[in-house]
């Protein structure tokens, strides 16, 4: 049975239109030491860019909240 990758949950904020709203994404915890920074993984890591689509012209911050799930 395949193991399933322990992950960390990260908020990204999105900017709309002069509104702001949040999203909580999953990301493998054992990649996020391998780019100098968190926006890097989101945006050339495969293993997440298979999962979900980061539009990077609304993104305005994104930051690792903890909760390691496996």
């Amino acid at each position: 049975m395949p193991r399933l990758p322990i992950t960390t949950s990260v908020r990204l904020i999105f900017a709309d239109e002069g509104t702001f709203h949040g999203e909580t994404v999953q990301v493998p915890i054992d990649k996020l030491g391998e780019y100098e920074r968190l926006v890097d993984l989101l945006r050339e890591e495969p293993s997440v860019t298979r999962q979900m689509y980061v539009d990077m012209k609304r993104l305005v911050s994104a930051y690792v909240t903890g909760g390691e799930e496996a």
